[in-house]
């Protein structure tokens, strides 16, 4: 029943990961569950992600959704704030952090919900960046990258937002470019992980099987429904798991 539960939880939480994010709310408490220690739990799951982003990025890529250039500029600076990021995850203060992450998911759905970013970019889309837009995405995707090294969960939100404001491009062509940067960092934070002794190789790999499925899966619906659809399985998601994180409900 734990083989069917990890199973499962990889599953739904690839494909929330690959068409939003807070895929990883769902793993990490059962990960804990199961008894692993909190830093254990945080590297395990960064082994699912691995592979879940993997299958992501395939899927897209063969349906005509690839920005290499626009992916390895972004993901630099990422993978440099994930070795800080991960490196502090250890002693992660989950009752404070909890509560922080609740504010900034319904932060996130705001700004995805009335999309700020059209009114100053008028609809152009950027798939080059260039002069202060690109200096300014380099410090931003630094920060993020800090962010998703310590701790992972709810940093497609953050992603999805960075993306729409620096580039103006629709959210399918974003949930590709995503799973691209994590991808790339969460190998320099797994390493972190596997360096401290910080993984259960055995339950990471069961949970990639789940997670890279659900990617597949996610990355199907994201080509397929579109815009509308994406906002609307963000929009539960970001209210369910904030609403779980502030105790509303177990």
């Amino acid at each position: 029943m734990e083989y069917i539960l990890i199973l499962a939880a990889g599953l739904a939480a690839g494909f929330i990961n690959t068409v939003a994010g807070g895929g990883s709310l769902i793993t990490l408490p059962i990960l804990i569950f199961m008894g692993l220690p909190s830093a254990t739990a945080n590297g395990t799951n960064r082994i699912a992600l691995m592979a879940q982003n993997i299958s992501a990025i395939a899927n897209f890529k063969r349906k005509g959704f690839f920005y290499p250039k626009l992916v390895f500029l972004l993901g630099l600076p990422a993978i440099i704030g994930s070795i800080i990021g991960s490196n502090i995850a250890v002693n992660l203060p989950d009752e404070i952090f909890n509560k922080t992450l609740g504010i900034v998911m319904i932060f996130v759905l705001i700004l995805i919900v009335i999309r700020p970013e059209k009114k100053f970019l008028k609809n152009q889309e950027f798939e080059e960046l260039i002069g202060k837009r690109k200096i300014i995405s380099l410090i931003v995707f630094f920060f993020i990258g800090i962010y998703g090294g310590f701790i992972q969960a709810g940093v497609g939100f953050i992603l999805i937002v960075s993306l729409s404001l620096i580039t103006g491009l629709s959210l399918v062509k974003i949930n590709s470019i995503k799973v691209a940067i994590i991808a790339m960092y969460t190998v320099s934070a797994l390493i972190i992980f596997i360096i401290n002794g910080n993984v259960d190789w055995g339950l990471g790999i069961l949970l990639a099987i789940g997670n890279s499925t659900g990617a597949y899966l996610g990355s199907n619906f994201s080509v397929k429904k579109g815009d509308k659809y994406i906002q609307a399985v963000i929009t539960i998601a970001v209210v369910v798991m904030a609403g779980k994180l502030w105790g509303f409900w177990l």
